[in-house]
């Protein structure tokens, strides 16, 4: 029996603008003829404040998509709220407005909705991660299942909470699952993922969010809906080169630069994976120095070598993936593609530990057991000095 949860089965948090200072709270529900009001405050001083959720339909269904922004919140402090007349109390922490201590988060790519996305669920929520970033392919219901969308939107509140009873924050970024047709498509093709995320893709199916004066976020849509050649390229020129000073640069993304399982070279007349990224977007994560790319897609434990134009240079960018939360494949293996340090056939996430101007990425399995441990440290010269 699934485990019972306090108020809307469907609940979670995320971000649309500065998670310092704000937090998205969000739910799929039936409809309310009364607005819902939040009540809201610090967990240390109770003085409660209150907001209003807004409503609009949850495509395909007869249900509505709730939201409500909290803005003018303190910075790392931790919350709790009410959702109406209910006496459930949730709780959150928004991020710290500079990382003076260690702080961390967790990623990965290719959830679903069965028993092992369940257990990677479980094992993500224990290392009380401030948010998870998933990548893409969060629920497999490829634009036209709202009802599967709705179960990992279930799986997800009930199992991401944190050992402390803090809601965890989710992030992401689209995926071939999320878009009937997987490539090519219009936002109108991705109904349901877009009736949550359209908050933070108001415009685009790509962007970044950047957080205190530490980390930047850039997430991008692997030709999904976006091209990537074109605008999305010019803006992730523009964008790295904006954030030269951050600390902590991170890029996100669903199909694989350097996959693991697919083949990275075209067959038959058709481009092989991650040949797009690899042509505009590679170059431009060398040129700023990007400290870590998170890619995913091929449903297996990665890290590639730092790499320049494909090959292993000590001073290029690393490449962690390839999306095992919930689905798996085997790997190829090393000997094959010189580009792989590591790969295991295993059900996974990452966590990222962040310290400083350096970074510890500690792959575990869904038993716990530790994959892989790795470190990058910034190499930007505005970082360095």
């Amino acid at each position: 029996m699934p485990t019972p949860v306090p108020g809307p089965d469907t609940l979670f948090l995320t971000w649309q603008q500065d998670p310092t200072t704000t937090i998205t709270i969000q739910w799929i529900g039936r409809d309310r003829p009364d607005p819902i009001s939040i009540q809201y405050s610090t967990l240390e001083y109770p003085i409660w404040q209150q907001s209003r959720a807004i409503s609009k339909p949850y495509p395909a269904t007869d249900l509505k998509v709730y939201r409500c922004q909290l803005t003018g919140l303190k910075q790392g402090t931790e919350y709790q709220f009410q959702l109406g007349d209910t006496h459930s109390v949730f709780r959150f922490r928004t991020m710290p407005a500079k990382a003076t201590d260690t702080f961390q988060f967790v990623s990965g790519g290719d959830c679903g909705v069965n028993p092992h996305a369940i257990g990677t669920n479980i094992l993500a929520s224990k290392q009380e991660p401030y948010f998870a970033l998933i990548a893409g392919d969060l629920a497999y219901d490829n634009g036209t299942s709202p009802e599967t969308f709705a179960q990992f939107l279930r799986n997800y509140r009930t199992h991401m909470v944190d050992p402390k009873g803090r809601l965890i924050p989710l992030l992401s970024c689209p995926g071939n699952h999320e878009v009937s047709g997987g490539y090519k498509k219009k936002r109108e093709d991705s109904p349901h993922y877009l009736s949550v995320f359209d908050g933070f893709y108001s415009e685009t199916t790509y962007g970044v969010l950047d957080i205190g004066d530490y980390l930047s976020l850039v997430l991008l849509d692997t030709g999904h809906i976006a091209p990537i050649a074109g605008e999305q390229t010019s803006w992730l020129e523009k964008t790295l080169a904006e954030r030269q000073e951050r600390p902590h640069l991170i890029v996100a993304n669903h199909v694989p630069a350097y996959p693991s399982f697919r083949p990275p070279e075209g067959e038959n007349g058709k481009v092989g994976t991650g040949d797009e990224q690899r042509k505009y977007w590679c170059p431009l994560f060398e040129r700023y120095n990007v400290d870590a790319v998170l890619e995913h897609h091929d449903h297996t434990f990665k890290r590639t070598f730092p790499l320049i134009d494909g090959m292993k240079n000590k001073n290029g960018v690393v490449y962690l993936g390839d999306g095992s939360w919930g689905k798996l494949r085997v790997p190829k293996q090393p000997e094959s593609r010189p580009y792989l340090a590591a790969v295991s056939s295993a059900y996974h996430m990452t966590l990222h530990r962040l310290e400083g101007d350096q970074r510890f990425h500690i792959a575990l399995e869904e038993t716990g057991r530790v994959a892989d441990v790795c470190m990058t440290a910034s190499k930007r010269p505005a970082v360095r000095s």
